[in-house]
């Protein structure tokens, strides 16, 4: 059995608006083994990108834990915290706004070897230097802006950053999707063999499935902050349970031609995450919807096929 890395339970982050609270993460749990990708897709505004800013501490979580390697990641202060950005890293979704625009790449990249003091100073550029070497990028690039760089090699060098420190876990945030198509494929193909090669584990986001089911063990459903289905890979897309999921499924587009296959164009607007409704989220858009759709919000539940969870009271009827 794989170790279990990351456990996260009932996380929730509220933010105080103007007539209410936004709850972008609305107690979420799930789990990750090391060695593992776990995929978590929804649309845009689901709540997927909060989740992991607020695993790696960028946003403070307002209630729920985050057990990593046996520890609460939230309660952890001073060297322990340190300790931490060590282990958990990020990869951002936009390559050229993480990146500080006035430094060099090599700049970039030794600040994580300077403020974690891995190694003496003049061993640093030694260490960058077989970094590149291990995700690919030119040492050319090394006194050069990130502007002076396409987004393939910005989003490497971004890569490269979360790598420099020997992490465990990376927290992969929409790593691809400002990327064209066959960088997509290459990004996509390295951070595979980097896994592979460096026993990594991957939380890692996005809202395209295709590119979750290509990198991903498990696949994470989320719609307005909260999780409607959990399955790993092959048994999501096989077997969807959750109308969203049957839904998000059937407009994924497919080389091969299936005339059986139909579009599911949901209708009416997505509810709003401020103070939502009783009930289902989902609600509003379903085509199975009843009246205890509109009351009662429906358990996150196993139904016996590994792990496979869904949070619908009709999910017989799928």
């Amino acid at each position: 059995m794989a170790k279990e890395l990351l456990r996260v339970n009932n996380l929730k982050k509220y933010f105080h608006v103007g007539g209410g609270q936004l709850r972008a993460i609305d107690g979420i749990s799930f789990s990750i083994n090391e060695g593992d990708t776990l995929g978590l897709v929804g649309e845009s505004g689901c709540g997927k990108s909060t989740v992991g800013n607020v695993l790696i501490r960028l946003l403070p979580p307002t209630d729920g834990e985050a057990i990593y390697d046996d520890v609460d990641v939230f309660h952890l202060r001073g060297a322990e915290a340190k300790r931490l950005c060590r282990e958990i890293q990020i990869i951002f979704q936009d390559p050229y706004s993480s990146l500080n625009p006035k430094k060099t790449i090599r700049t970039i990249l030794s600040e994580a070897y300077i403020v974690q003091k891995i190694c003496p100073k003049e061993e640093i550029n030694q260490r960058i230097e077989k970094l590149c070497e291990e995700v690919n990028l030119p040492l050319d690039i090394l006194d050069k802006y990130p502007h002076e760089l396409d987004g393939g090699k910005r989003q490497t060098v971004g890569i490269a950053r979360a790598l420099s420190v020997d992490p465990k876990l990376i927290i992969c945030d929409e790593p691809v999707s400002s990327l064209d198509v066959s960088i997509q494929a290459q990004i996509l193909n390295r951070l595979m063999d980097l896994q592979e090669k460096k026993k990594l584990t991957y939380l890692f986001i996005s809202h395209d499935l295709s590119v979750v089911k290509h990198i991903s063990n498990r696949i994470v459903v989320m719609y307005l902050g909260k999780i409607m289905e959990e399955a790993n890979s092959d048994d999501l897309f096989e077997h969807p349970l959750h109308p969203y999921t049957k839904a998000l499924l059937s407009a994924v587009p497919s080389v091969e031609s299936d005339k059986n296959k139909k579009r599911i164009v949901l209708e009416g607007d997505v509810p709003s995450p401020i103070n939502p409704p009783p009930g289902c989220r989902f609600c509003k858009r379903c085509w199975l919807a009843k009246d205890i759709c509109f009351k009662e919000e429906p358990l996150l539940s196993e139904t016996g096929q590994d792990g496979h969870r869904v949070a619908c009271h009709f999910a017989d009827k799928i």
